[in-house]
């Protein structure tokens, strides 16, 4: 599928994903670009969405809820409500208009535990304790998208799952997750300050770039795949390597508290299915955290 001269709809376009994709869109392509984000629409209510997706094209659904682990399990309908409605609003709205093209965003909360995340395991396992509403929100995405296929044949979908996504635009904030966190503590503690780390830091993760997992997402849409793909970096690194470049770059110490949870030894995405479709990832940890960095100290 040719991207140029259609009329793009993003929702969650305010994102740290979303700004990334389109960024890209406006870079690599003629199309016209429409952002649905709050507040201007509601995408809770069915009637604004399908008012969004009137005339479009493709759509790329990102809209999401912010957040962090401590905040799925303490606040659960936080989470699972509003992306049902989101999810199922826009899917239901899309197919209604017509649209050439629908690309959903799910999540590796999707995933059980696991030391490497296959796409075609999702379904003969539960979703973490600790992504349980997140997770289930997500899936039920998917199912709405297989369901419309089984009953009206609708295929033009595609669906892709982010790893641990980190970049310009994150979010730094109360709940942040690990490299925004990381990073701002280390700012907080200064040169020949001490940054403090949750855990041993032996965990592995894979961590993405927000740009690469957008790369992506266009990539899905202009090929037309419709088999879930993960996006993830392809690589696993540790917490502790990921805090010793944030504190070299801040020129910080680093204190591990093991008084605190280290989570799953390693969790990584199995990219085999991405990269036989022809895909690479552009940008490695090393180059991604310090533009991440660079961005956050000229915010």
């Amino acid at each position: 599928m040719n991207l140029d001269n259609k009329n793009i709809l993003v929702t969650g376009g305010n994102g740290m994903i979303g700004r990334h994709l389109v960024e890209l869109l406006y870079d690599t392509t003629t199309s016209n670009i429409t952002i649905a984000d709050l507040p201007n629409v509601d995408l809770r209510d069915r009637k604004d969405c399908k008012a969004v997706c009137e005339g479009q094209d493709i759509v790329f659904h990102l809209a999401g809820i912010k957040g962090s682990p401590q905040t799925a399990k303490n606040n659960p309908s936080r989470y699972f409500v509003p992306m049902l409605q989101f999810n199922t609003n826009m899917m239901e709205a899309a197919r209604e208009e017509g649209v050439e093209w629908y690309l959903y965003t799910s999540s590796v909360g999707v995933y059980h535990p696991a030391e490497v995340f296959v796409e075609d395991d999702v379904w003969k396992t539960f979703p973490s304790e600790n992504d349980w509403y997140p997770g289930w929100a997500k899936r039920m995405g998917e199912l709405q998208a297989k369901a419309y296929e089984i009953e009206y044949g609708w295929k033009n979908y595609s669906i892709i799952r982010p790893a641990n996504v980190y970049g310009s635009y994150d979010n730094f904030g109360e709940h942040s997750m690990v490299i925004p966190s990381l990073i701002k503590k280390a700012k907080g503690a200064g040169v020949s300050g001490t940054l403090s780390v949750w855990g041993d830091g032996s965990p592995i993760r894979d961590f993405v770039h927000a740009k690469d997992v957008a790369r992506g997402m266009i990539f899905a849409v202009e090929n037309e795949i419709t088999e879930p793909l993960n996006l993830g970096s392809g690589n696993g690194v540790s917490i502790a390597q990921i805090a010793s470049s944030i504190a070299a770059r801040f020129e910080c110490g680093i204190e591990f508290d093991k008084t605190k949870p280290s989570g799953d030894s390693k969790r990584l995405m199995d990219m085999s299915r991405t990269y036989s479709y022809g895909f690479k990832n552009s940008i490695t940890i090393d180059v991604g955290l310090e533009e991440t960095i660079r961005w956050y100290l000229n915010e």
